[in-house]
């Protein structure tokens, strides 16, 4: 059963903009996230974007936002071994996913100025009607 659907989307520039002043990709992004996109070269700023966008979506998906959590490197995007993206949660996200048994299912997409992301959250659990 869906419990929770969430899309977003940012401009890369935008984006740009915020991981480079001081303190914001540490204060947003995990380092594991943060090495990736910085592999990612000229590039890594659609990385950062299509990222916040995902925790961003996530966090609509919750329908509680910023007052699930205010720390957003608790909302983490991985790459399976397989490629695709999944996203990793600590804290207090992670102790409501687990209690309620949620699978995440989240994609990404960028382009040169434009990131966005969709988030679906599921759980085997029915809804007694």
């Amino acid at each position: 059963m869906i419990v929770g659907l969430g899309v977003d989307m940012v401009e890369v520039d935008r984006v740009a903009a915020k991981v480079a002043r001081a303190g914001f990709r540490e204060k947003v992004f995990s380092t594991d996230e943060i090495d990736f996109c910085e592999s990612k070269g000229v590039h890594k700023a659609q990385h950062y974007a299509a990222r916040f966008s995902a925790k961003e979506a996530f966090l609509k998906a919750t329908g509680m936002g910023l007052l699930l959590t205010n720390d957003l490197r608790e909302i983490e995007v991985r790459l399976s071994d397989e490629g695709q993206p999944v996203i990793h949660l600590s804290g207090k996200p992670e102790l409501l996913a687990s209690r309620n048994k949620w699978r995440i299912h989240v994609t990404l997409s960028h382009v040169q100025s434009v990131a966005c992301a969709t988030v679906v959250i599921e759980t085997n659990e029915t809804v007694a009607g």
